[in-house]
């Protein structure tokens, strides 16, 4: 029997169980939220689609009750208050370091074995907060952002080329921002074959750029966080996790020197498994990349550095 617990039952947390149940990844989901209600409402509405989708998964919604969580295989953590229009991931940080230390603590005093998921933002800043906190091995703390990155930039890539989405390929990394993150754009490719045979250098830049600023083009249409591709992002993680695929995912990971880095969390491209981050795999990068790399990972330094004020 497979269990995994959703921490926090807003659109993202939501949106992933849903995808959990929906997609039966799981034998049993258990979404936990701080507010009456909400989580067992929530998972009663996605469960009355059970029998209309032929679903065997299992919800259930519990309030505060960390107990209910006990012996969850994974642990997503989208816990935190969503980003306005106007706002950065990096000034969540005050209220939702708390909240996430928080919430840590809780789920692993009844699933001490449990592989973590970080969504909460600033999402690289969080998953390096559970790494200093919770004593857990670095491979059993996963930071969730470069998968949707990545799905983004497909997204975008999948546009320009006028290409089903499923047979572009793309990845990013560096840091989960706006001015942050790096698609890999000389990755990029259409059923294995470079994307500028397809499309201008020009074309590709403007797909990257729109990548970037993803999260905030939606923040400020929706006037909130997004939330389905953030909680189906978060479910492929599990998924990945849970079924040991060996999938190689761009992740939030702790680094130990590669790709020239210390003592931070950032987006890598990670091979994950059973084990949870199983593998860091480094891409051969060039210059440009190398710098936009450390530039990127300076800017995460300088948000950690927060965390002992926010703490």
């Amino acid at each position: 029997m497979s269990k995994v617990t959703v921490v926090g039952a807003g659109n993202v947390g939501a949106t992933c169980a849903n995808v959990l149940v929906t997609t039966q990844v799981a034998d049993e989901v258990v979404l936990l939220d701080i507010k009456e209600g909400v989580s067992e409402g929530k998972a009663m509405d996605i469960m009355q689609t059970a029998n209309i989708l032929g679903l065997e998964t299992r919800l259930t919604g519990v309030t505060n009750d960390y107990e209910k969580t006990a012996d969850s295989d994974v642990v997503v953590i989208t816990s935190g208050i969503p980003r306005k229009p106007g706002m950065t991931r990096e000034e969540l940080i005050g209220v939702n370091a708390g909240i996430v230390k928080s919430v840590c603590e809780n789920v692993l005093k009844y699933s001490p074995n449990a592989v973590i998921i970080c969504v909460s933002n600033p999402m690289d800043t969080m998953t390096y907060l559970i790494h200093k906190t919770s004593g857990l091995p670095k491979n059993r703390i996963i930071g969730m952002g470069g998968a949707l990155d990545s799905a983004r930039f497909k997204y975008f890539l999948s546009i320009a080329l006028n290409a089903n989405p499923k047979e572009v390929e793309g990845i990013v990394i560096g840091g989960h921002g706006d001015t942050t993150m790096i698609p890999l754009t000389r990755y990029a490719a259409y059923r294995g074959v470079p994307a500028t045979d397809y499309i201008s250098a020009e074309r590709l830049a403007t797909v990257a750029a729109d990548t970037m600023v993803g999260g905030a083009t939606l923040t400020k249409l929706l006037g909130t966080s997004a939330w389905y591709a953030p909680g189906a992002a978060a479910a492929q993680v599990v998924g990945a996790v849970l079924h040991d695929q060996k999938k190689l995912i761009s992740c939030s990971a702790l680094l130990e020197g590669e790709y020239g880095e210390s003592d931070l969390c950032i987006g890598v491209p990670c091979i994950l498994g059973k084990n949870g981050i199983e593998k860091i795999v480094e891409f051969d990068l060039n210059d440009e990349e190398k710098a936009l790399f450390h530039k990127s990972a300076e800017a995460v330094h300088k948000t950690n550095a927060a965390l002992a004020t926010a703490l």
